[in-house]
């Protein structure tokens, strides 16, 4: 494991729980192996579902992430969160979304971040929340 990362599962990392209602946008090839048991015992929507309680979004650009996220916010419970995930500075295809970006589009929504962290050695996730004040 490289110098930095965390030796905590993914799952517990993101947040998971078993029961939890999730809806996965773009994941990348591998993802399901990353969360490892835990994703079998997730009820997982691949389509607009009101009250989930995670949705993980790997936006193909700065556009669709600018144009989806207020959506994904209508979908979450008031406790829930999403994970907006981009490719990391070193690798060698990006799609344009940087942590920056995603975090003015947030807050400009009412969402806040609370955490980022390493989904893997190619993606790194920003956690994306309510405002105490609005839960």
């Amino acid at each position: 494991m490289a110098a930095g990362y965390s030796t905590n599962p993914l799952f517990r990392k993101l947040g998971l729980k078993e029961g939890f209602r999730v809806r996965l946008i773009h994941a990348p090839l591998g993802y399901s192996s990353g969360i490892g048991d835990m994703y079998e015992k997730l009820i997982r929507y691949n389509r607009k579902a009101p009250d989930l309680d995670f949705i993980h979004f790997f936006p193909k650009s700065p556009d669709e992430m600018e144009q989806m996220l207020p959506d994904l916010k209508d979908q979450i419970r008031k406790n829930g969160m999403i994970w907006v995930s981009w490719k990391k500075g070193n690798h060698r295809i990006t799609s344009g979304v940087t942590e920056a970006m995603i975090r003015q589009t947030a807050l400009a929504i009412g969402l806040v971040d609370v955490k980022v962290c390493a989904i893997d050695e190619v993606w790194s996730g920003l956690k994306l929340v309510f405002r105490l004040k609005d839960r």
